[in-house]
């Protein structure tokens, strides 16, 4: 599982990076602070630790933005032990609130319950965005700026998982087994033309060399 952190004190920021990594979770830390909401959505992480006292907007406005487009479970992880401060976080769609100085343990449990919670009844992430580009799962669309591009729905499940493998190459051994596993029974050739159709699309819509070929490899985003 992806955690990324929200923390700008270094020290705390590192404290839990290798508190999260002996756990053995895939951690992601920002260093700007400058567009965070940003940053996470552009991560897609599966829990977000947000601290509240950031440089520039606080970690409630953070929330907010974050929550406007996506369920990933935020933990608020912060100094601030008024009540006030708890009950505005959770009412800003955070789903849990860990005061400092925090146990190690007790931080670890609450983020596997929380995990554990969101996994079973939380709603799938349904907008990404990359380089500009969003792709919109519930509407079945790529934008870039003013323009939009409509995806099939072999089209959809091939952006979406490279969307959610953003920087890294996906063979076309494991796109096309991704595909069959979500009931779309497509083969090589037929790989080929989708990825041909989706490629003039994004050129229509105005976004040049979005998807990029490994040879021998695969692709990635």
């Amino acid at each position: 599982m992806h955690i990324l952190i929200v923390e700008d004190e270094p020290v705390i920021r590192q404290e839990l990076k290798l508190l999260l990594e002996n756990a053995l979770y895939q951690v992601t830390a920002l260093n700007e602070f400058e567009d965070a909401a940003a940053e996470v959505l552009e991560f897609c992480p599966d829990l977000v630790l947000l601290d509240l006292n950031l440089p520039g907007e606080s970690g409630f406005d953070v929330c907010t933005k974050i929550r406007s487009v996506s369920e990933v479970p935020i933990i608020f992880v912060t100094c601030r032990t008024d009540s006030m401060d708890e009950l505005t976080g959770l009412m800003k769609g955070g789903d849990d609130y860990i005061t400092k100085p925090f146990q190690a343990p007790i931080l670890l449990a609450h983020i596997a319950a929380v995990l554990k919670r969101t996994a079973r009844g939380g709603k799938e992430l349904t907008k990404f965005v990359h380089r500009e580009v969003e792709l919109d799962i519930a509407k079945g669309i790529l934008s870039f700026r003013d323009q939009a591009a409509e995806l099939t729905k072999n089209e959809l499940k091939i952006m979406h998982y490279l969307f959610r493998n953003k920087g890294n190459i996906v063979s076309r051994a494991n796109l096309i087994e991704y595909l069959w596993d979500n009931q779309v029974f497509i083969d090589d050739n037929t790989l080929s033309v989708n990825m041909t159709r989706i490629r003039a699309k994004l050129e229509q819509a105005g976004i040049h060399d979005f998807i990029r070929t490994k040879r021998g490899l695969g692709y990635y985003i």
